[in-house]
């Protein structure tokens, strides 16, 4: 299967692209893969998605990921207010995350694969799909 890049799709069809996703297992060179599931709006997760976009070292190790599973505390010290919304990323393996601000489910995918194209680059790694698996949803 040849890689492809889910910046080409309109934006009107990005968030059903998006959904498409649920259960959905893309694995790359370095073991990169996608997860999202549909949940309602809740005050955690506003856009009513709830997502784990991870890409992966051979090993297995999370070496980046945008999620919603759970808030973070922002940068700048407990005194800064917490954000309402789980939305966060992780921009290395060691980063305990850091609130990301969803706008769409566009511009999520833009900012996701802007950072898995800068990791697989400094490695060394295409960005081609090699195989995709499915797995059954709740």
């Amino acid at each position: 299967m040849s890689g492809y890049d889910m910046r080409d799709l309109g934006s009107e069809y990005t968030l059903e692209y998006l959904l498409a996703f649920n259960g959905r297992e893309h694995h790359y060179p370095e073991g990169y893969f996608v997860k999202i599931k549909r949940i309602d709006p809740t005050p955690e997760r506003p856009h009513g998605l709830r997502y784990s976009f991870t890409l992966h070292g051979p090993e297995g190790m999370r070496l980046i990921g945008f999620d919603n599973a759970h808030p973070v505390v922002p940068v700048g010290g407990r005194f800064k207010k917490k954000p309402v919304a789980a939305d966060h990323w992780h921009r290395t393996e060691n980063d305990p995350g850091r609130p990301y601000a969803f706008v769409s489910a566009e511009q999520l995918v833009d900012d996701f694969l802007d950072e898995v194209e800068r990791v697989l680059k400094q490695r060394g790694i295409e960005l081609v799909v090699q195989t995709t698996t499915e797995r059954k949803t709740s």
